[in-house]
């Protein structure tokens, strides 16, 4: 034995390694290595023990203290908090806006199955949110909100024929927001705005609509032919009724100034035809014969 280990000395100190001390027969480990590895352990564990007394808040967050299991009434807030390791945790909560989108099915009045798009933004009582955590925990949306938006949006859609939907949406909307706001505000959480983004009927439902469109564009279209119709036939009455007028105000204008103008026309068309007969005739008298008879006059 005592051979074996004078071999490996011997391989150890013809390597020249620096930590072999040949009278003591073994490694030698520095002080000042112990001593900064001692240093080490002492700062990892003071930094661990500080972790634990600290507890950061993300922004748009609240902190649920909760201490041996039980959620304590302070609400953390943003940024940098304390609390005692291996005894305290805090939970942190959302309590900035957020958005839910689902779809809903429901009933109209007249018994049409209607599918329902709809966008829900809420948030959360940022002082309140150690009580919602304490009875609810973090699934609220699917616990407390979805449910409640459906129940609403059921209770309203009922109220309704489904042409209503389509034409008074925006008092649909109205009427779903009053009552889910009810329904949330127990739970402390604050209802900010809904949108009904669509409404979707049966195949059957909307042929229906369509064909009604359609009577409706060409009962439509009908009347304002009718109305066309109606007055182009009043224009050519009234088009005639002018004319008519035209000719009575233009017979009015024939005085008896205009009538003797006329007839001194025609006399002195007389004479002039007269003046006429004279320049061309030759000097003789016409001949007759018959006696008391007429005269048969020989004009040459």
């Amino acid at each position: 034995m005592e051979n074996n280990n004078h071999e490996v000395n011997s391989i150890i100190n013809n390597g020249k390694d620096p930590l072999y001390n040949k009278y003591d027969g073994g490694f030698k480990v520095p002080k000042s290595f112990g001593r900064r590895f001692i240093i080490g352990l002492v700062i990892v564990a003071l930094l661990i023990t500080a972790s634990g007394f600290i507890a950061l808040v993300p922004a748009g967050h609240r902190g649920v203290l909760v201490q041996l299991g039980a959620v304590q009434n302070r609400v953390l807030g943003e940024g940098l908090n304390f609390k005692i390791p291996f005894i305290q945790e805090v939970v942190n909560v959302e309590v900035r806006i957020q958005k839910t989108e689902s779809d809903q099915m429901a009933a109209s009045r007249d018994l049409q199955n209607v599918s329902t798009k709809i966008a829900v933004n809420y948030s959360l009582n940022k002082d309140t949110v150690n009580d919602l955590y304490q009875e609810v925990g973090l699934s609220y949306e699917k616990r407390i909100i979805e449910p409640a938006v459906s129940e609403s949006l059921k209770a309203v859609t009922a109220l309704y024929s489904a042409e209503q939907l389509i034409s008074k949406r925006a008092e649909v909307s109205s009427k779903t927001k009053e009552i889910l706001t009810e329904k949330l505000r127990k739970y402390d959480i604050d209802l900010m705005e809904i949108n009904i983004t669509q409404f979707k009927f049966s195949e059957e439902f909307d042929r229906a609509i369509e064909s009604k469109q359609k009577a409706e564009q060409d009962a439509l279209k009908a009347k304002r032919d009718l109305e066309r119709i109606q007055i182009e036939a009043q224009q050519k009455i009234e088009q005639a009724q002018a004319e008519a007028k035209s000719l009575s105000l233009k017979k009015q204008e024939v005085t008896k100034e205009l009538v003797q103008l006329k007839q001194m026309e025609v006399q002195e068309k007389a004479l002039e035809i007269q003046s006429e007969a004279i320049k061309k005739w030759d000097g003789k008298l016409p001949t007759y014969t018959g006696g008391d008879s007429v005269p048969f006059i020989n004009i040459k």
